[in-house]
C-alpha cells in the first residue's frame, strides 16, 4: 500500500503535496528551521516504516507465545517469517542507499555527471574490500547492480554487467600470494587480483549475483542468493552488442545468442554500410550455415551468399546470387569459388553458363562453357577465366571442332568436322574460314591438299593437289571421335569427387554432410530448406536417411540382391550421399551432352564417361561401407583388385545410374549411326512391300518351318496377300526392345525373341527343334524386318558398349551378333 501511494505521488508530482502541505506541516511539527531537511524527510519517510513493522513483530512474536499447538501456530509463525524477511530486506536496501549516497559525495562532478543515476546502487567497492584490476590500469574498481566500473585517474571505463563473465580459473599465471578472477567481456578480458582467498572469493561471489540479478531483471529477496537460485548466472545468453574495436566486426552490431564473452550460437550481424550476416557462429566466428548481404557499391543492388561457413570463412557448398543477376551454385574455400561450380548468367544481354572447375575464385581445369547467344559450347581446360589448352567447339549448326586455345584465342592447327562429314585438318580463322596450309577430305573420300586464302569478295581460293583415287567413305574421318587423348575419363569433373571423398575422410557427420555433398539443391529456397532439415525431424520419407542409419544399413545390405534393391533406393533418394554423388554427377553430363552438345563426334567420350561415373560410385560405396564396418569394429573384406570392382562396377551400378544419362547418350547413338539407320529403315520400307509368304521365300527360310497354319484366310483372300501373321509373338516380343534402357533387359527381350521363334518353329515340325545358325538367321531377319524397330544400330551398338564384360562369349554375345548381321543385311 505505502509504496503504490508514493507510486502515486511522484506522477502527480507536487500536486499532491500542495494539496497535502497541512498534513506534511503536522508531520514536521516537532522540527524547527535549524534541523536539516535530510534529517527531517528520514524521520518522515524511513522511520514510520521501520517501527511499524518491528511494532508488527513484536505483536505476532506475543501472539505466538500464548498460542497452543495447532494450526493458527503454524500460521503466525509463518507470518513472522515474512515480517523478519521484510525486515532485513529494507535494512539492506537502505543500506545499499547510504552506502551509494555516501560514494557520490566523495567523487568527483566529473564522474557523478555520468554516473549517477537515481535508481543505481553501488554494491562493493575496492576501498572497502581491496581488489586490483590487471593491467595496472585502475586506481578503483565499482560494482554496481548495473554495471562494473574501473577508475583511473580521471577517466573510467564501464561494462554491461548483463555482458560480463567471471571466471575463477585465472587464465594468467599469477604471482605467488595473489588470487585472480578472470572477467570476460565481448571485446575484452582483464584480471581482477586480490590478496588472499577470501577477498577473491567473496568479490567472485558478488560479481556473480549481481550479474545474475541484472539478467534477471529483478534483485533477489529478501538477501542476495536466497531465492534459492543457483548462484551461478548462466554461461549462454541472448544480448544485442555493438562492437567498438578494429577487428573483423568493428561497428557492426550482434543479436543473437552469447557463450563466455563470444558470439556462439545463432545471431545477426549487421553492419553500418548495408552487410549484415544471419546464421551459425560459434566462438566468435561465422561457423555452420549463414546467409550473408554484401551491396554492391556502384548500384542498389545486393550479393547474397547462402553458404556454408568454416571458422569465419566460406567453405563447402553455397549459392550466391550477385546484384548483376548472374548466379553461383557450387563449393567454396576460404571466401573463394574453389572446386566445381556453376555460373550463370541470367541476364538478357550475354546469357552464358560455365560448368566446371574453379581455383581462386577463378574459372580454371576443365570445364564446359555455353555461349547461349552464339549457340556454341566450349569442352575444355581453362586458366584464370580465359580458354587455355585443349579445347572442343561444338555449334548449334552441327559443326565441331578442336583446337589449342591460349588466353580465348585459337592457336596452332586444329580438326573440324564440317555437317556434311567433310573434315579439314589445318588453320582456320574464329568464323571457321579456312587460311594457309590444310588437308580438306571430302565425304566421298576426294582428299585435298594445300594452301588456302580468302580474299573479301572473292571466295575461297585454294593451291594444292586434289585426290580423287580413294572413292569410298572412311569411317575413320567421318564419325572421329574427339577429346578422348585430350580429356582423360579420371580427370574430368574431379572437383565432384573430391567433395565426396573428403566428406567420406571426414568420417561423414552430419553436420558436415550438406557442405561437402549440397549439389543435389538447385535453388537458394531450397538450400534454406534443407537446412532446417538437416536439424528437424525427418518424417516423409518412409527410409531414415541420417548418416548414422545410413552406414547401419549399408552394413546389413551386403549381398548381393539386397545390395541391389538397396543401392537403388539409394541412388534415387537425394538425401542419401550416392544419390547426391548421382544428381551433381547427372548435372555434369547433361551441361557437356545435351541440346548443342549432341554431336556424334562426343559419342565415346559421353559413353566412357557415364561407364567411369558408374565406377567412381562404385568406389564411394566400397568407401561408405568401409567406414560403417570400421565404427563397428569388424574388419572390412579383404581389398577386391581393380578388375573385379570394375566389373561390379558395370553389372550393378551402371544398370541402375543408366536412366538418367539415357535420354543424351542415346541420342549420341542414334547421331552416330544416323547413316546405317536411314539404309536400315529404306530396307525395312522395301521389305514391309511383301506379303508374308513372299518374304520367307525371298529370305531363303526352308519351306517345312514356315508356319502356314497361322495364316488363317478369310473368303476371297488369297494365302499368298496375307501380311503380319507369321512370327507374331516372336516380331512382338522384339519391338519391346525400345521399351527398356538397361542393357541386360534388352538382352534377355533377345533371347525371349529367339525362345518365341523356336517355339514357333517347334509347333510347326510338331517336335522340339534346336534351331542351327544358318536357320536362325533368315528367321530372325524375317522378324527384324516385321518389328520396324527404329535406330535398330543405335540400340544394338548401345547394348554392345555398355553390357556387363562377363557376357561376352555367352549366349546374349551369341545372339547380339546374330542381330547385328540381320541389321546389316537389311541396310544391302
Amino acid at each position: 500500500v505505502v509504496v503504490h501511494g508514493f507510486e502515486h505521488a511522484t506522477k502527480s508530482k507536487s500536486e499532491t503535496w500542495k494539496h497535502h502541505k497541512t498534513v506534511l506541516k503536522q508531520f514536521l511539527t516537532d522540527f524547527t528551521s535549524e534541523t536539516s531537511i535530510p534529517m527531517a524527510l528520514h524521520t518522515v519517510l524511513h522511520k514510520p516504516l521501520r517501527d511499524h513493522i518491528e511494532q508488527y513483530i513484536l505483536l505476532l512474536t506475543k501472539l505466538n507465545e500464548v498460542l497452543k499447538e495447532g494450526s493458527e501456530k503454524d500460521v503466525v509463525i509463518s507470518a513472522i517469517k515474512e515480517y523478519g524477511k521484510l525486515e532485513s530486506f529494507i535494512s539492506q536496501v537502505l543500506d545499499e542507499a547510504c552506502f551509494t549516497k555516501s560514494l557520490w559525495k566523495t567523487l568527483g562532478y566529473k564522474f557523478t555527471d555520468m554516473l549517477c543515476v537515481p535508481e543505481r546502487r553501488l554494491l562493493e567497492d575496492s576501498k572497502n574490500l581491496p581488489i586490483f584490476a590487471s593491467t595496472n590500469r585502475s586506481d578503483r574498481v565499482l560494482l554496481f547492480d548495473d554495471v562494473l566500473v574501473l577508475i583511473q585517474g580521471n577517466s573510467f571505463q564501464s561494462f554491461d554487467l548483463k555482458l560480463v563473465w567471471v571466471d575463477e580459473n585465472c587464465r594468467e599465471k599469477s604471482a605467488p600470494g595473489v588470487y585472480g578472477l578472470s572477467i570476460i567481456t565481448p571485446e575484452e578480458t582483464f584480471f581482477l587480483s586480490a590478496k588472499d582467498p577470501q577477498m577473491k572469493a567473496v568479490w567472485q561471489w558478488k560479481l556473480n549475483q549481481a550479474v545474475r540479478q541484472a539478467l534477471n531483471g529483478k534483485r533477489d529477496f529478501p538477501l542476495w542468493g536466497k531465492t534459492g537460485e543457483g548462484t551461478e548466472p548462466p554461461s549462454c545468453r541472448f544480448f544485442t552488442y555493438v562492437f567498438r574495436l578494429e577487428g573483423k566486426f568493428k561497428s557492426a552490431s550482434y543479436e543473437g545468442e552469447w557463450h563466455w564473452g563470444k558470439p556462439h550460437g545463432k545471431g545477426t550481424l549487421k553492419w553500418r554500410d548495408g552487410r549484415n550476416h544471419v546464421g551459425d557462429f560459434k566462438e566468435g566466428l561465422e561457423h555452420g550455415f549463414g546467409i550473408c548481404l554484401v551491396p554492391r557499391r556502384s548500384e542498389d543492388r545486393y550479393d547474397c551468399y547462402k553458404c556454408h561457413w568454416y571458422e569465419g570463412k566460406m567453405r563447402g557448398y553455397g549459392i550466391c546470387e550477385y546484384g548483376n543477376d548472374m548466379v553461383y551454385k557450387g563449393y567454396f574455400k576460404d571466401n573463394m569459388r574453389q572446386g566445381f561450380g556453376i555460373l550463370e548468367n541470367l541476364s538478357a544481354e550475354h546469357p552464358f553458363k560455365y560448368t566446371g572447375q574453379w581455383e581462386n575464385d577463378k574459372k580454371n581445369g576443365y570445364g564446359v562453357w555455353e555461349d547461349k547467344d552464339r549457340g556454341e559450347r566450349y569442352i575444355g581446360t581453362w586458366l584464370d577465366d580465359h580458354k587455355h589448352g585443349q579445347g572442343i567447339v561444338v555449334t548449334q549448326s552441327g559443326v565441331c571442332y578442336q583446337r589449342t586455345f591460349q588466353a580465348d584465342k585459337m592457336v596452332g592447327s586444329g580438326i573440324l568436322l564440317l555437317e556434311d562429314d567433310s573434315v579439314y585438318e589445318g588453320n582456320f580463322t574464329e568464323d571457321l574460314t579456312f587460311v594457309g596450309k590444310g588437308k580438306l577430305s571430302f565425304a566421298n573420300g576426294f582428299i585435298l591438299e594445300g594452301t588456302f586464302t580468302n580474299k573479301s569478295g572473292q571466295g575461297l581460293q585454294t593451291h594444292g593437289i586434289l585426290n580423287t583415287s580413294n572413292e569410298q567413305l572412311d569411317d575413320r574421318i567421318t564419325k572421329a571421335q574427339l577429346g578422348l587423348k585430350e580429356f582423360p575419363v579420371e580427370k574430368r569433373w574431379k572437383g565432384i569427387y573430391d567433395q565426396f571423398l573428403e566428406f567420406i575422410h571426414s568420417g561423414c557427420k552430419e553436420e558436415t554432410e550438406e557442405s561437402f555433398t549440397g549439389f543435389h539443391i538447385q535453388t537458394s529456397k531450397e538450400l534454406r530448406k534443407s537446412q532446417e532439415y538437416l536439424f528437424c525431424q525427418r518424417g516423409t520419407e518412409d527410409v531414415s536417411w541420417k548418416i548414422e542409419d545410413i552406414l547401419e544399413d549399408l552394413v546389413q545390405h551386403q549381398g548381393l540382391e539386397s545390395l541391389q534393391s538397396y543401392l537403388e533406393k539409394a541412388l534415387k533418394s537425394s538425401l542419401h550421399p550416392l544419390g547426391k554423388l548421382l544428381k551433381a554427377l547427372t548435372i555434369a553430363f547433361q551441361a557437356t551432352y545435351s541440346g548443342i552438345g549432341a554431336n556424334r563426334h562426343l559419342l565415346t567420350m559421353a559413353q566412357e564417361e557415364v561407364k567411369y561415373y558408374a565406377k567412381k560410385i562404385w568406389e564411394f560405396y566400397q568407401g561408405l561401407l568401409h567406414l560403417a564396418l570400421e565404427q563397428k569394429d569388424q574388419l572390412p573384406a579383404k581389398c577386391v583388385d581393380g578388375e573385379i570392382s570394375d566389373q561390379k562396377a558395370c553389372s550393378v551400378v551402371l544398370p541402375l545410374i543408366l536412366p538418367c544419362f539415357y535420354p543424351e547418350l542415346f541420342m549420341l547413338y542414334m547421331l552416330y549411326h544416323e547413316r546405317e539407320d536411314d539404309l536400315y529403315c529404306q530396307g525395312i520400307v522395301d521389305l514391309s512391300l511383301f506379303p508374308d509368304i513372299k518374304l520367307l521365300e525371298f529370305l531363303d527360310v526352308q519351306k517345312h518351318l514356315w508356319p502356314l497354319k497361322d495364316l488363317t484366310l478369310t473368303t476371297n483372300q488369297r494365302r499368298s496377300l496375307i501380311k503380319d501373321k507369321c512370327f507374331l509373338s516372336a516380331t512382338e516380343c522384339l519391338q519391346k526392345l525400345i521399351t527398356t534402357v538397361d542393357p541386360r533387359e534388352k538382352l534377355v527381350i533377345l533371347q525371349k525373341t529367339y525362345e518365341e521363334i523356336e517355339s514357333t518353329v517347334s509347333r510347326v515340325v510338331e517336335k522340339d527343334y534346336k534351331l542351327p545358325m544358318d536357320d536362325l538367321l533368315p528367321l530372325l531377319m524375317y522378324v527384324v524386318s516385321r518389328a520396324k524397330i527404329q535406330h535398330l544400330g543405335a540400340e544394338i551398338h548401345l547394348i554392345r558398349d555398355l553390357m556387363d564384360p562377363t557376357n561376352q562369349g555367352g549366349l546374349y554375345d551369341f545372339l547380339l551378333t546374330a542381330l547385328e548381321s540381320c541389321y546389316e543385311h537389311i541396310q544391302r
